[in-house]
């Protein structure tokens, strides 16, 4: 069955401008849609259909950075028929709306990603420590060293902007604070912290990784410590769709005029 979803995951990517189906894809890969439906989403992470509409968002991240196109011409490039919506599902996976988005190299390039912490809503919520820790081929690849990003989400996916998140400084270590009571996902990134700003927003190399249970934070400032692994992200892995370097960007905060970034060092 693990061929089969990593065929299936090819095919939705290879598809990403076409309008396919559950059956269309079952119908390839030559098992029931709903025996396929639940062995993707266990082994990938996401549903075929968020898988799907990721990879819309990631080619569409692409032609924003790389082509002149208007976003309405875009928006159905990448399979979607209403400007409107299109352009409120982007805002919301990547954190910023497309017209932004295109604006963020330049950005970028004025206000370089310096190490930040960005406390979550909650003054006197939980805080959650830990460290990340990559594995050999990660820290190989990511020439010039990694920038390793870390934020709780509510989701299993890395969307939108995060509860609370950072930048992290060379000693890999975090500090996540204001967290208010909730389960959520731990998730990291790392990205070659030599790269230009464009690549920083579409890298080709990514190391990706999940603490392995969902944090629970409880009403308080209670503290938990959980470190978590990263790894060279397989091709066939969902997209990491949330535009990170902004997010330690000072001059790139306009989506979160209330946060208060508190630089480290």
């Amino acid at each position: 069955m693990r061929d089969a979803v990593l065929e299936a995951a090819r095919f939705l990517a290879a598809g990403r401008t076409q309008q396919l189906t559950l059956e269309d894809v079952a119908d390839h890969v030559g098992y029931s849609p709903f025996h396929l439906a639940r062995a993707f989403e266990r082994q990938v992470g996401l549903p075929p259909g968020k898988f799907l509409a990721a990879q819309r968002f990631q080619l569409a991240k692409e032609l924003l950075l790389d082509t002149g196109e208007k976003v309405v011409d875009i928006c159905h490039e990448v399979g979607f028929s209403a400007p409107g919506t299109f352009t409120t599902r982007f805002t919301a996976s990547v954190g910023v709306s497309p017209h932004r988005f295109r604006l963020l190299p330049d950005l970028l390039s004025d206000h370089p990603p310096v190490p930040v912490r960005i406390p979550g809503a909650d003054l006197r919520g939980g805080v959650v420590t830990g460290r990340a820790l990559l594995s050999p081929a990660a820290f190989a690849a990511l020439y010039g060293g990694p920038a390793v990003y870390v934020g709780l989400f509510s989701g299993s996916a890395a969307r939108g902007v995060p509860v609370s998140g950072s930048l992290l400084g060379p000693d890999l270590e975090f500090t996540l604070t204001g967290v208010p009571p909730g389960t959520y996902r731990l998730l990291a990134c790392a990205l070659p912290s030599a790269a230009d700003p464009r690549e920083q927003l579409m890298p080709r190399i990514r190391a990706v990784g999940a603490a392995p249970r969902p944090v629970r934070i409880r009403p308080g400032p209670v503290a938990l410590r959980q470190d978590v692994r990263l790894d060279l992200a397989p091709a066939w892995s969902p997209p990491v769709l949330v535009a990170l370097p902004p997010l330690a960007s000072s001059g790139a905060q306009e989506w979160r005029s209330a946060a208060r970034p508190a630089r480290i060092g």
